[in-house]
């Protein structure tokens, strides 16, 4: 085979690659992996003793579909004012490296397939909740971002739904304890998104999204916004410790009232400076939150 013929075979692998690489990046993959593993410590806490592991494969599966159709269809429903934002600009649709015909039919695709496998292998109720989530977060969240700051809210109701799918596949009844582990994942949010907002309270400006941190430039209402959040967050978390039978319910109690705490005061710091340091530094505790009291769910579970 000649050099020129080589040469031809690699230029076709890299650019196979380097589309699959950009069809990934609409997913936003770190998203869907952090909704996957919610959903199976979700499940992992509803059945303990009796987990059908395969029939959670599958919810996960699914679930990854319908999650990565929403993304999707976000990014094209958005690439118009991505691409006047720096942080945004270099994404596939608004870099031109995907069209929007593509990006739909990955979209359509993903919803299409991951509902009916929900139906199929799984159950109707975690469908249906898979559904809802896709509606929330595309045709309500989305829109409302450039019209009004509540958006924030409604995107944590969609964030706080694989909760519930974790929990309904493994087909064990809805509880206190469901309702309090998905009010933690919906109240986190808030001091999150509040601190990237800030950070990005000027590109978000110049596209048009309403953000608290727009509408209200002083930072006072979304340093409020954060810190009631994360104090709301604090006792709805405790809730599971009343219910664990085995593990340590005292451990729980403990380690998550320190991570509630932690967050509460950086959340406070944030609305006292309203800095650059303060919103990261609140940033990195929320992202350290979600991992550290997944973790301590599955000890005292397991």
């Amino acid at each position: 085979m000649s050099t020129t013929s080589l040469l031809s075979i690699e230029r076709s692998k890299s650019a196979v690659l380097t589309r699959l690489a950009d069809y990934l990046q609409l997913t936003k993959p770190r998203i869907v992996v952090l909704e996957l593993i919610v959903a199976t410590v979700v499940a992992c806490v509803a059945m303990p003793h009796a987990l059908d592991v395969v029939v959670v494969i599958h919810a996960l599966w699914g679930t990854a579909l319908v999650a990565a159709s929403a993304s999707i269809a976000n990014q094209w429903w958005e690439r118009d004012i991505d691409a006047r934002m720096p942080r945004t600009a270099d994404r596939p649709l608004p870099a031109g490296r995907v069209s929007n015909a593509e990006a739909l039919a990955l979209s359509a695709f993903g919803l299409c397939f991951g509902v009916a496998w929900l139906v199929w292998q799984v159950n109707l109720l975690t469908a249906a909740l898979g559904l809802a989530s896709w509606i929330l977060y595309v045709l309500v969240y989305t829109p409302l971002k450039t019209r009004t700051p509540l958006n924030t809210a409604v995107g944590a109701v969609a964030g706080a739904i694989p909760v519930l799918m974790g929990w309904a596949a493994t087909g064990a009844p809805f509880n206190l304890v469901t309702f309090a582990l998905a009010g933690v994942i919906f109240l986190w949010q808030f001091p999150h998104f509040m601190a990237i907002a800030w950070m990005y309270r000027r590109e978000y400006a110049a596209a048009g999204h309403q953000m608290l941190p727009v509408v209200d430039p002083t930072g006072l209402r979304p340093g409020v916004q954060a810190v009631v959040g994360a104090l709301l967050l604090i006792p709805i978390s405790l809730i599971p410790s009343l219910s664990f039978a085995g593990g340590s319910p005292l451990a729980y109690f403990v380690w998550t009232l320190f991570l509630g705490l932690a967050q509460l005061g950086l959340s406070v710091r944030f609305a006292l400076l309203r800095d650059e340091r303060s919103a990261r530094l609140l940033l990195r505790g929320t992202l350290l939150y979600v991992p550290a009291w997944l973790v301590m769910l599955l000890i005292v579970t397991i």
